[in-house]
């Protein structure tokens, strides 16, 4: 990842960088509004490789994917309240890419512990505390300068996540993190661009841009804080800290804004999301996002 304290050229800076390159499949730039429908497990080989605990990349997978899950829920909660019709349809498409990442992760935790669930049955058929998402992507999603701000941070530090995973020995987990680069690259443009729009605007948008900002800074640190599970099968989180913290201040500087100086959230008794700790908003989310499956059981559609 790139530096981007130190230097003011166009391919040094994140938002513009992207905002240059080439844009589609085919290119590492935008990956928006569903571009890009090959399967990212066409020839991949599903079986567990020698020497990798299935229960801890199961518990892996559902960890980066209940974070997706999650996230993608609240990003869909934008539609027919977004500031614009255009945004409406940036909002839906981010969160159905990350809809689409909790699929493929759900389904490979099942696969992994042997256990034969579905991406179905952990969605909708586990209780508030079985979920391993931060608490992060789980908080209401406030006004839009609050979304954008909460975007901004995950989508930067997970494609950092996902940069080092496209490394990884389990093939599967390798392919999603491969995929979810490209698309978490346009994530960040996105995020990175409204930030840098609100925050060089008016002065009362700025004053609500630093405010998302104020408001979400202190849910960063879980991000960077390991479990002991993504020690062993994963990417320790804190070698991602310094990277990811350069990247964002990157852009809250062009924005002329300032990075936040908050603690950190407090844990419960050193418990947080990875060890299914949440805040109050995880349970009416989950309600609504698993309603009509436990209205209707064994449907199909």
């Amino acid at each position: 990842m790139h530096d981007h304290t130190t230097s003011t050229t166009e391919d040094d800076h994140v938002y513009l960088s992207l905002a240059g390159a080439t844009p589609g499949p085919e290119g590492e730039g935008r990956w928006a509004y569903g571009t890009g429908f090959a399967d990212p497990l066409l020839g991949v080989d599903t079986a567990l490789p020698a020497g990798l605990a299935g229960a801890d990349l199961a518990a892996y997978c559902q960890m980066l994917g209940d974070d997706a899950l999650v996230l993608a829920q609240r990003l869909i909660e934008w539609c027919t309240r977004a500031p614009e019709l255009e945004e409406e349809v940036a909002l839906a498409n981010l969160g159905l890419d990350l809809l689409g990442q909790a699929r493929l992760l759900l389904t490979r935790a099942g696969q992994a512990d042997g256990s034969g669930r579905t991406e179905d049955d952990l969605a909708y058929w586990r209780e508030e505390y079985e979920f391993r998402n931060v608490r992060l992507v789980e908080t209401p999603n406030g006004d839009f300068a609050y979304s954008i701000a909460r975007l901004l941070l995950f989508s930067t530090a997970r494609g950092a996540l996902y940069e080092a995973l496209a490394a990884h020995p389990d093939p599967v987990l390798a392919a999603v993190a491969a995929r979810g680069v490209k698309e978490l690259a346009y994530h960040r443009e996105y995020a990175s661009a409204w930030t840098l729009r609100l925050g060089d605007g008016t002065s009362y948008s700025a004053e609500r841009m630093q405010a998302g900002l104020d408001a979400v800074w202190p849910l960063l640190e879980e991000l960077f804080t390991a479990h002991p599970v993504e020690l062993r099968v994963g990417v320790d989180p804190a070698e991602l800290r310094e990277p990811v913290l350069r990247e964002l201040a990157a852009v809250i500087a062009e924005a002329g804004l300032t990075v936040p100086d908050v603690p950190p959230l407090a844990t419960v008794l050193g418990r947080a999301g990875r060890d299914g700790v949440h805040t109050e908003a995880l349970g009416p989310l989950l309600a609504e996002l698993q309603v009509v499956a436990r209205a209707h059981p064994g449907a199909t559609w």
